[in-house]
């Protein structure tokens, strides 16, 4: 798929895997539209990659989509790209009772219900278009989940489901769906800062290359690092993977 001259939107794009992505995207010739929360953030997104357009947005409030939706409409109609991006990682303790689960944000509402419908909203914008694609990112935590993140690894296997599905009902389209599916990314903000270098991590930029040169291939599962092995493990591989990873931190 040609990634150069498009218009593409990406959610959570003010730091992180989307802003790489956004730099490298408009390094090639494209156009790239982000939103994200924070007005400091967006801004210092826009100096550091001038070209680039920010909408604020809270992709966690229904309302805020519409109104998202409607300002693409109006000023951005040849979009052709939609990358569902943003998202947030908490650690929950379900001994506490709800406790965790009510103090934060709302990770089912940021990492799932948003992708489902900034894509509905979207679907009958890049139908219109000769060539266009949905990027849903989910997480190798969608195929061996860490018990301490157990609602971010729900909503990135999530994700993978509603990718396969979407691609499916998709097919007889013009609309591509491809989902990126990243190992740890050590200088995301998931947690709410940078975090610092991981065993098996790589960086944001190094990601941003993967998923570019992955969607130029028509690679429809963008893996990385220990993401395509994990995909493909059998089942008691996996279940062993899971309690290794698991006995590291609990």
């Amino acid at each position: 798929m040609e990634m150069r001259k498009r218009t593409i939107f990406i959610s959570g794009g003010s730091s992180g895997i989307g802003f790489a992505l956004a730099k490298k995207l408009i390094g090639m010739g494209n156009k790239v539209i982000i939103c994200g929360r924070s007005a400091d953030k967006l801004s210092a997104a826009q100096e550091s990659a001038p070209g680039i357009h920010a909408i604020r947005c809270d992709i966690s409030k229904k309302a805020d989509i519409e109104s998202l939706n409607e300002s693409i409409v109006q000023k951005f109609p040849e979009v052709d790209m939609l990358i569902n991006n943003a998202g947030i990682q908490r650690q929950i303790d379900f001994l506490k009772g709800p406790e965790d689960l009510l103090s934060g944000e709302d990770e089912i509402q940021v990492n799932l219900r948003a992708h489902v419908y900034l894509s509905a909203y979207m679907i009958p914008i890049l139908a219109k278009r000769m060539e266009s694609a949905i990027v849903n990112v989910s997480s190798g935590l969608g195929f061996i989940p860490m018990a301490r993140y157990p609602i971010y690894s729900a909503t990135k296997a999530a994700i993978h489901s509603f990718t396969m599905s979407l691609r499916s009902q998709l097919s007889a389209t013009n609309i591509k769906v491809f989902e990126v599916i990243p190992p740890i990314v050590y200088d995301t903000c998931l947690k709410g800062k940078p975090q610092p270098p991981a065993e098996n991590g790589i960086t944001a930029e190094e990601m941003a290359d993967i998923i570019v040169s992955g969607i130029e291939d028509n690679k429809y599962e963008i893996t990385a690092g220990q993401t395509k092995k994990w995909m493909e493990m059998p089942k008691e591989e996996a279940d062993r993977t899971f309690q290794t990873i698991n006995k590291k931190i609990n």
